[in-house]
């Protein structure tokens, strides 16, 4: 009889499985667009919060009118409190030196369970009192510590595909590896701080932001295993901000949709899309696609669009020098080295 089944069983063993952190990495995706849905279909709740007239580029008009005591208590406490709890889950990895791998550590699902919860708590605070750290801050502010993530995200990435067309700069190892040691603080600072920053309405931008944060709030929870370096992943993480920017940017009076879309799409050209197997033919096909589609914009603006294109990535490729001297200081005061298997 058992002879029956042998086949069978063999066949059982030779398939592949899904490993547990891809299995937890897409299910934290349905959760993400769940939780999206939930600011979208809550959003009418929110249509009679009053607000102040516009003022300018600086100003943030999704606040009270005036402060209250409850809204500001909220918005700091539930802040620091999701900030520290995230800050400490990564202290306790990074001592207990973690190894990576396809299998959840425990303090992976601490770290699943506790953002699921702010979210949602972030979610019912605006419902019930609105207003975010925005009273207090500026949104340059929150616009800031993205762009150092992603200018970051530049830096770490350099010994595996270059900074420009594959080209590595001359960035020595410490400074990678402090890069590596410490993303994990700054990254979690700038998407918590971002995140609680607004209230959960429900404009095409906040939408697309709010879905942009769950998403490296999950890739944050997923630290110390295989997915968390899966380089389709991350770079998706990367370009996310191409649509985001370009649509928070369609959303304002100011017509720079271009440098956003552009601006951005230039650093894949440049940089990200080197990371990948893509032949030289299809690189190729990318820039020429790029460069057609930037001149007909170009046609209809004016020649003055050309000098738009460039910001985004001076700013970004400035700043990967800039925090590149930051962490050769912090290198040379608190030495560091990287988990052998976190390597591709």
């Amino acid at each position: 009889m058992a002879l029956r089944f042998t086949p069978y069983r063999n066949r059982l063993m030779n398939k592949k499985t899904i490993p547990q952190d891809t299995i937890a990495a897409l299910g934290g995706v349905g959760f993400t667009l769940l939780l999206t849905w939930l600011i979208w279909a809550m959003a009418p709740l929110l249509k009679d919060v009053p607000h102040l007239a516009d003022s300018g580029a600086s100003w943030y008009w999704w606040q009270l009118p005036e402060r209250t005591t409850m809204g500001i208590f909220s918005a700091w406490f539930f802040y620091g409190l999701h900030q520290l709890t995230m800050w400490g889950l990564i202290f306790y990895a990074q001592r207990r030196q973690l190894q990576y791998g396809h299998t959840l550590h425990n303090v992976n699902w601490w770290a699943l369970g506790l953002n699921a919860f702010f979210c949602l708590l972030h979610i019912a605070q605006t419902h019930i009192w609105y207003d975010g750290l925005a009273q207090h801050v500026s949104i340059w502010s929150a616009l800031v510590s993205v762009a150092i993530m992603l200018i970051w995200v530049l830096l770490m990435e350099t010994p595996r595909r270059g900074l420009f067309f594959g080209k590595k700069p001359p960035i020595s190892k410490s400074i990678i590896r402090a890069a590596k040691k410490y993303h994990g603080y700054y990254f979690s600072w700038a998407i918590i701080y971002t995140f609680w920053y607004h209230p959960t309405e429900a404009t095409w931008g906040h939408l697309l932001g709010f879905s942009y944060i769950f998403v490296l709030l999950l890739q944050g929870s997923l630290f110390f295993t295989r997915f968390h370096l899966n380089r389709q992943w991350t770079l998706l993480l990367e370009m996310w901000v191409i649509v985001h920017g370009t649509i928070v940017a369609l959303e304002s009076p100011h017509n720079i949709w271009g440098m956003f879309f552009f601006g951005f799409l230039g650093i894949f050209i440049i940089t990200q899309m080197h990371g990948l197997n893509f032949t030289t033919v299809q690189k190729w096909v990318f820039t020429l696609l790029y460069l057609a589609g930037a001149s007909v914009v170009a046609i209809q603006r004016g020649p003055l669009f050309y000098t738009e294109l460039p910001r985004i990535a001076l700013i970004d490729y400035c700043g990967v020098f800039i925090l590149a001297g930051i962490l050769w200081v912090i290198a040379k005061f608190a030495p560091v080295e990287t988990p052998s298997n976190a390597k591709d």
